[in-house]
């Protein structure tokens, strides 16, 4: 008998670690998107934790932390300082993984970050008011000799920011004065709060036909925006896109990236996202983990070139 039951208490103690290890996901999932709610990035994390939560059964939902001018960096650190179980999960721009582990935030320092994948390619402009005295990228360059120009953007370190400033030392001027704001969008230029801003289409869509569109910051031309120059025809040494991708620390277990990653690859084939694309001009599709690490390292060679036209 006393053999009977140790056996018995053998097996089951082997079978413990089994039951333990729930698969992933067991419980409710957060994905942080560190701006304010309505751009392309937080439409597009919603859609995938909608369809995360219908493939896998657990809620799902988008939490909004936007940084009060610090840009993306504050959201970005509850992720870093979140448990590495794939129940937190980045929705991040290009700034957070190339400009956060270089500005001085601990838990952003080293990159803390692995990428799931990319899965949007903003359509970034630089704009301005429609009655502006200025109606190109040159024109506000010789317009700003003689009259101060306010730049409205997302924050000093994000990459759009240092990507216009670098323009404007491109073309022989600098900005009379900067704002850095949560949103920028129409009332940031119907309020005389900026005079010129770079921001994402999508913001300034319901007012776009009282606007002039000096240039957008993509390495193609907006499709939408067909007769507008990218920055990179107007500096080619500025040719510059901005993306946002699905984010985890980089100790999260495989079988949670494999899943996140499989949800929101599908839903970048939807139709859905293929309207949404259609309507914002913005470049939607799934690029996985390794062809992310390869587009990181050949924006950190276009950061480099700003960083020389600003004189750092």
């Amino acid at each position: 008998m006393t053999k009977t039951l140790l056996t018995v208490s053998t097996a089951l103690l082997a079978l413990m670690p089994l039951a333990a290890a729930a698969e992933y996901p067991e419980r409710p999932v957060e994905f942080i998107v560190p701006w304010p709610p309505g751009d392309l990035e937080d439409v597009l994390t919603r859609m995938i934790a909608d369809r995360f939560q219908e493939t896998y059964g657990v809620p799902a939902a988008v939490v909004n932390k936007p940084g009060g001018g610090g840009g993306p960096f504050p959201g970005a650190v509850d992720v870093a300082l979140a448990p590495a179980d794939g129940y937190t999960v980045g929705s991040f721009v290009i700034d957070v993984p190339l400009v956060g582990p270089h500005i001085g935030i601990p838990p952003l320092t080293p990159d803390p970050f692995d990428p799931i994948g990319i899965f949007v390619t903003y359509p970034f402009v630089i704009a301005t008011s429609g009655d502006a005295p200025y109606q190109t990228l040159e024109e506000l360059a010789a317009y700003a000799q003689d009259h101060a120009v306010t730049l409205g953007h997302f924050g000093d370190e994000t990459t759009p920011a240092r990507h216009s400033m670098a323009l404007a030392q491109a073309l022989g001027f600098s900005y009379a004065s900067t704002s850095a704001f949560d949103a920028l969008d129409c009332n940031t230029l119907a309020s005389g709060d900026a005079d010129v801003i770079n921001t994402t289409l999508q913001l300034i869509r319901p007012c776009l036909d009282d606007l002039t569109v000096l240039a957008t910051v993509t390495n193609q031309r907006i499709s939408i925006l067909p007769d507008v120059p990218t920055a990179g025809e107007v500096v080619p040494e500025l040719d510059l896109s901005t993306w946002n991708g699905l984010f985890v620390r980089s100790d999260t277990p495989q079988d949670a990236r494999d899943r996140i990653a499989a949800v929101a690859a599908e839903v970048m084939a939807s139709d859905e996202a293929a309207q949404l694309a259609a309507d914002t001009g913005a470049l939607i599709y799934w690029m996985d983990a390794a062809a992310s690490e390869e587009q990181m390292a050949r924006d950190t060679e276009t950061l480099g070139r700003i960083s020389a036209f600003l004189g750092e």
